[in-house]
């Protein structure tokens, strides 16, 4: 009886273990883990719950950045922007409370109880370019390159304050390697060319 109970256990950490650790409740039941097991696993700690339909097996390191992580998850044709890409480039002294998270205009809103998101309609280019895959705690998490930010905290000052703006390139400026024709490419594809040509020109 007890070795009927273990083996479904057994079986899921093994299917767990080749998808590196984290599936959503419809992959876990698409690979042939049943309800009862997933759940009798998190009420076990056997698995920890990251959100809404994700579950993450508990032995595994802790996540150096859970809410990346179930955003990219749960959310996989958004692409983290404005002051959580910061916060990932290092270009903010801000501390975010809600993750940024960029979608093509007529997308599906996004179901998530946690981790509270913000979500910015992106349209053509605006949304395609300047995306970078970033290996994060195993996952591939869709972030804005930072000239890319930069360009689009400028666009979107007025709902992110400008001295946020201003502050990234700031501290862009500082670390040395500054991609000019980057940053104003960006710009152009934002439609914000003249509006940060001033401070590009102050600033670097």
């Amino acid at each position: 009886m007890a070795r009927c109970n273990h083996d479904p256990f057994r079986q899921a950490k093994e299917e767990f273990s080749r998808r590196g650790g984290t599936l959503r409740t419809g992959e876990a039941l698409d690979a042939g883990i049943h309800p009862r097991t997933l759940y009798a696993m998190r009420d076990a700690g056997v698995l920890v719950r990251l959100s809404r339909g994700l579950y993450r097996l508990a032995e595994l390191p802790p996540l150096g950045n859970p809410d990346l992580v179930s955003v990219a998850l749960k959310v996989p044709k958004g692409v983290v922007c404005l002051i959580s890409a910061l916060a990932y480039h290092e270009l903010t002294t801000q501390i975010p409370h809600e993750v940024h998270v960029a979608l093509a205009r007529g997308a599906e809103r996004p179901r998530l109880d946690y981790p509270p998101l913000r979500v910015f309609w992106f349209t053509g280019e605006a949304f395609t370019q300047g995306v970078s895959i970033h290996d994060v705690d195993g996952i591939p998490v869709r972030i804005y390159c930072p000239e890319k930010t930069l360009a689009d905290c400028f666009k979107y000052r007025n709902k992110i304050g400008l001295d946020v703006a201003i502050e990234a390139l700031r501290l862009y400026r500082d670390r040395g390697t500054v991609r000019t024709d980057d940053l104003m490419r960006f710009a152009r594809v934002c439609r914000v060319a003249r509006v940060m040509r001033p401070y590009l020109e102050a600033l670097l």
